[in-house]
């Protein structure tokens, strides 16, 4: 990481806009370009054009204060293809179906969208009664497992912004649509380090979720579990949490290395 003090020519060119993104990505909220060229030194009216050009180009996207910046679809679209390369997800596969095999139920692994948790990888139950959610659908981080575990992962000012602002749609009777209700709930998640979905988002499914976490010890992904109510229990589920946080940090590992 350059350090602060470095001019604008100690930077060649063609890395600031990746050192810029790599800033951004450590710091993990949205930032400003002031904020963010602390790290960087470059000078004012240059961090301004790279923020500039980013937004343009749609890497980056203004959040709702006007002055910060965000990922982008482009940047978010980008992670979720370098995260599904070939060799990468070659291996992470075998470390979900060895657990799904384990466990005897479907396994996933999401990541946090905007709006929703997008399931990125799956591998299904051997069992004949089975929920079918493919890869690519997205799910209300409100009422399944893993957008619980997302939540809870907040920092206190932007999961309370998320309580005022968003809509907690009932998906089956059993969905938290109230804002205290959801806020209890979460803070039940950060105290046991993982989540569950009772019938929340599905009549007759019940989930267990942990998180995949980055070097900076941030969620960068969820590994959870699910079944249907009529061949397994939640309590069932629970107990295979210390199995789930084990194959969670393998896949950390295996991003990381």
């Amino acid at each position: 990481m350059p350090d602060a003090s470095m001019s604008d020519k100690a930077i060649p060119t063609n890395l600031r806009l990746l050192l810029l993104l790599e800033e951004l990505a450590r710091v993990g909220e949205p930032t400003t370009p002031t904020a963010a060229n602390e790290a960087l030194g470059l000078p004012k009216p240059t961090i301004h054009r790279l923020f500039h050009t980013l937004e343009q180009e749609g890497f980056l996207q203004r959040d709702i204060d006007g002055r910060s910046y965000a990922p982008g679809q482009r940047l978010r679209k980008l992670s979720v293809n370098v995260l599904s390369s070939a060799r990468v997800r070659m291996v992470r596969l075998t470390v979900l179906n060895a657990l799904a095999k384990e466990i005897g139920e479907t396994c996933n692994i999401a990541m946090p969208e905007r709006h929703a948790m997008i399931y990125l990888d799956r591998v299904e139950t051997k069992w004949p009664l089975r929920i079918q959610l493919p890869i690519g659908t997205e799910v209300p981080f409100h009422c399944t497992a893993s957008g619980k575990m997302y939540l809870s992962t907040l920092a206190p000012r932007l999961f309370s912004k998320y309580l005022n602002l968003a809509t907690l749609e009932a998906h089956s009777a059993k969905s938290l649509t109230d804002p205290d209700a959801l806020k209890e709930q979460i803070e039940i998640v950060r105290s046991a380090g993982y989540s569950t979905d009772n019938e929340e988002f599905m009549d007759g499914m019940v989930a267990v979720a942990v998180p995949i976490l980055d070097d900076n010890k941030r969620l960068m992904a969820t590994l959870s579990v699910h079944a249907p109510t009529q061949r397994v229990s939640l309590e069932t589920l629970t107990g295979h949490i210390p199995r789930l946080q084990a194959a969670a940090l393998e896949l950390a590992e295996l991003v990381l290395s």
